[in-house]
């Protein structure tokens, strides 16, 4: 793995560190996440509400409340239209809620993953039809729903699209799209996830019934769900959001969160951004992933504290479920990959496979990514012949623009640069896989194959004190465009004798350099425990991070690396 540095400006950090007298490992790391003097450090380290921007910015955003508020006062029902996984059913929980508030009727509509696919279905315009329904919200969807927005207005419904997705050069002829990734739109700020753009809307509707911002300030605990679900930079209006959402989220969760919290074994811990990823978000995903994603709404919307436990339990078992499934495919494709790929060659990896769960291959796409460090596209074939894939990429190598690249193969394709989804005929699946390989091997060179480790700085360990954790603390919340600060540390002696723990993958031991020294943590680095015994002194890249065990806390660096000292 090759440990990059990131590149910062040598005045700046000197300003820095003579502004905020503080060392040079700090300065620097304030360099790399753009704060360059103590005025622009306020709006990083004490994210306000008032740093959230105008939602009419945002373009379409009067036409959308405008049509929006028809219904309302007229009490004809909306159905707002989500996506199966964390960001859409937390995107339509906000909808819900706050739409009601305002004194609306509104239905929900989740479509189901095998029998519907991603996006906006006919089947639920159907359904809207037979509810007299003439307005549909979509979320975290949409943006190129062409033909079934034309379908819709055969059946005489509107449809306000919300969406974060890149756009197509042909747009849904929809009443409104709200989407701040559309060329043309001036919205300031362009990271924001479905429920984000969800909750604009629901601050446009609020402003224009001069209702009090604080009044949907509740509603920010499920804005960070989606927000840290789906790994969008915790930068900007995303910083505050996430900020205020997790005291109310640690200050006291909603019901359904609660629930969630206590199926994870999370209730009484502090939360952070990781813990919604990593502990409440697979919960909700599975869902979506094995089943009907409608319960995930049901339960970030209850009141009723009895049924948010039930529903939990229920997704509990459904994740248990859907690891077990998960773990299957991934050792499947992971064999696929090893005997179906030239990895030698191939800058790419492309699997399909009959009767893989289209639920859990994102997932597995990414387990593969990070095993061979190349885009992964994985690819579920139904018995109609009909392929559903996933896609992950890695650094510089932008996912959304190789789909459209090869789309003359695809049926259909939508995404960011890191993570797509696709779908395609089987007997179209050779040609795509070919012509996504070519793509990618005109894209990436041989370097790109290897792993990059990004640290921000090189310390001492007499470097991590009390000021030094205070510091860190300020940087939170962390997540994707903010990641916890990482480390390295030259020329460390190994005190002790280093222990492999867990199932056998992890391995622990003390570090000393001088007269300071400070346990270290390796998960899945186990393989470096003959280097650690030998004697010789090491190089670690870290994050710095308090561990709490039975009622004591200790600092610890959870490593990222291990290499000999004065190897490259």
């Amino acid at each position: 793995m090759r440990w990059v540095f990131q590149e910062s400006d040598k005045k700046l950090v000197e300003k820095l560190q003579s502004e905020f007298d503080t060392s040079s490992a700090i300065a620097v790391t304030m360099a790399n996440r753009g704060i360059t003097s103590r005025e622009s450090s306020r709006d990083f380290f004490e994210p306000t509400l008032g740093q959230l921007h105008d939602p009419f910015i945002m373009k379409n955003m009067d036409q959308a409340v405008a049509r929006i508020l028809t219904n309302i006062r007229s009490g004809q029902p909306i159905m707002v239209f989500g996506d199966y996984d964390v960001d859409g059913t937390t995107a339509a929980s906000i909808l819900y809620l706050s739409l009601t508030d305002f004194g609306g009727v509104v239905n929900t509509y989740i479509p189901h993953r095998e029998h519907e696919g991603y996006g906006l279905s006919n089947k639920g315009i159907d359904a809207a039809a037979e509810q007299n329904i003439d307005l549909i919200i979509t979320c975290d969807c949409g943006i190129n729903a062409v033909e079934q927005v034309a379908y819709a207005r055969e059946r005489s419904i509107d449809v306000i699209i919300t969406d974060h997705h890149i756009p197509d050069n042909r747009l849904p002829a929809a009443v409104a799209i709200l989407n701040p990734n559309q060329s043309d739109c001036d919205y300031p700020f362009k990271g924001l996830c479905g429920a984000g753009v969800a909750f604009k809307l629901a601050c446009g509707v609020s402003k224009k019934l001069n209702w009090p911002l604080k009044d949907l300030l509740s509603l920010l605990d499920l804005v960070t769900l989606g927000t840290s679900a789906d790994m969008v930079p915790i930068l900007d209006e995303n910083r505050v959001i996430v900020a205020k959402g997790l005291e109310l989220i640690n200050d006291d969760p909603r019901p359904g969160l609660r629930a969630l919290l206590k199926t994870s074994g999370l209730l009484d811990r502090d939360i952070d951004v990781g813990n919604l990823i990593f502990g409440v978000s697979p919960k909700i995903n599975a869902a979506g992933r094995l089943g009907d994603a409608n319960r995930s709404v049901e339960l970030l919307t209850t009141k009723n504290k009895f049924l948010a436990a039930d529903l939990a339990s229920n997704l509990d078992e459904e994740n248990h479920r859907r690891r077990d499934i998960q773990k299957k495919v991934v050792n499947e494709a992971l064999l696929k990959a090893k005997t179906e790929s030239d990895l030698s060659r191939d800058r790419a990896i492309v699997l399909a496979e009959y009767g893989w769960h289209p639920g859990v291959i994102g997932i597995v796409a990414s387990r593969i990514k990070e095993e061979f460090h190349r885009p992964t596209v994985i690819i579920a074939i139904d018995n109609d012949g009909i392929g559903k894939g996933s896609a992950r990429s890695i650094t510089g190598f932008d996912l959304y623009e190789a789909l459209t690249e090869v789309s003359d193969h695809l049926k259909n394709y939508g995404g960011h640069p890191m993570a797509a989804g696709l779908t395609l005929s089987e007997e179209k699946f050779e040609d795509f896989k070919k012509a996504f390989l070519s793509f990618a091997e005109s894209k990436l060179s041989e370097g790109d194959m290897e792993p990059r480790l990004k640290l921000d700085a090189e310390i001492q360990l007499n470097d991590i004190n009390s000021r030094f954790m205070r510091f860190l603390e300020l940087l939170g919340p962390f997540g994707p465009g903010n990641m916890r600060p990482k480390f390295a540390a030259r020329n460390l002696k190994v005190a002790g004798n280093p222990r492999i723990i867990g199932n056998g993958n992890h391995i622990r031991f003390r570090v000393k350099q001088e007269r300071t020294s400070f346990p270290a943590i390796g998960f899945n680095l186990s393989e470096h425990y003959e280097d650690l015994i030998n004697g010789s002194s090491v190089d670690l890249a870290f994050v710095v991070e308090v561990n709490e065990w039975r009622g004591k806390s200790t600092i610890q660096l959870n490593l990222r690396d291990i290499k000999q000292a004065n190897s490259t």
